[in-house]
């Protein structure tokens, strides 16, 4: 599984630091949807899902959070901390995420409007649907 960090090109000066996010710049994909995660509780696990079609790319912009992406044949664990790097996560990737800490904020750029449809919430129902591809 080749894992994707996105270097997002940080600008600043003595006032603080801006990063700019672009559709199709340094976001491979078309925006629809963002969100972001914050005030996850101590030992809480995340995620726990993949998506069918859904493509994200998720920012640590404060904090930090390990992921587990799973492609069904391999698990890769990975710690996102770094505010200048998103992490693409496509489809048929399930995703856990733990260890969040204390102030760790999660925005997440998606390439689709929410569909409880295009979930898939069973890690055993995941492997069957990849074997079927």
């Amino acid at each position: 599984m080749e894992i994707k960090l996105l270097p997002l090109q940080m600008h600043g000066d003595e006032r603080g630091s801006l990063i700019a996010l672009e559709e199709e710049r340094n976001i491979p994909f078309e925006i629809k949807r963002v969100y972001y995660m914050f005030n996850t509780k101590k030992n809480v696990k995340r995620g726990m899902h993949a998506h069918k079609k859904l493509k994200q790319v998720v920012i640590a912009i404060q904090g930090s959070c390990r992921f587990i992406l799973d492609d069904g044949k391999e698990k890769i664990d990975i710690l996102l901390d770094n505010p200048s790097q998103g992490l693409l996560i496509d489809s048929c990737i399930w995703r856990e995420m733990y260890q969040f800490s204390s102030d760790c904020v999660l925005m997440v750029l998606a390439n689709n409007h929410y569909d409880e449809n295009d979930y898939i919430r069973s890690y055993e129902d995941f492997l069957s649907s990849i074997e079927d591809q």
